[in-house]
């Protein structure tokens, strides 16, 4: 479960809330697709149209990567539940356990985050 520069793609706190998991338990996931496109360093801040450009550049590149996280999710009885690869190169799945495992070894993904609800904090 590690990149390709050996950091882990899953962090110690949701591998172990997976391994908590029985094997029917379903968790919903954000997996950032590895890409090509690593961004340019610049001085000035890019144009809307550069910045279109560079979303739409970031989207192709992980477009590709989709049948194959599709395969490992349908091995596992998971699903793809975000249609399309957002502006930072992720998708939402839920699967299982083991499911978030398998693809956190595909050369496909960068990271798998825990999806989370985000809830307001109470003003008191």
């Amino acid at each position: 479960m590690s990149t390709s520069d050996n950091q882990p793609a899953i962090s110690h706190e949701f591998a172990a809330k997976l391994n908590r998991l029985s094997a029917k338990q379903k968790v919903r996931a954000m997996v950032l697709l590895q890409t090509s496109e690593n961004g340019v360093s610049r001085t000035q801040q890019p144009s809307r149209q550069e910045r279109k450009e560079a979303i739409e550049k970031v989207r192709q590149a992980s477009r590709s990567s989709l049948p194959n996280i599709d395969q490992i999710l349908a091995r596992y009885g998971g699903t793809r539940l975000s249609e399309e690869v957002d502006a930072l190169g992720s998708i939402t799945v839920e699967a299982s356990a083991e499911g978030i495992k398998a693809l956190a070894d595909s050369e496909h993904v960068k990271s798998i985050f825990e999806d989370q609800a985000i809830f307001p904090l109470s003003l008191r």
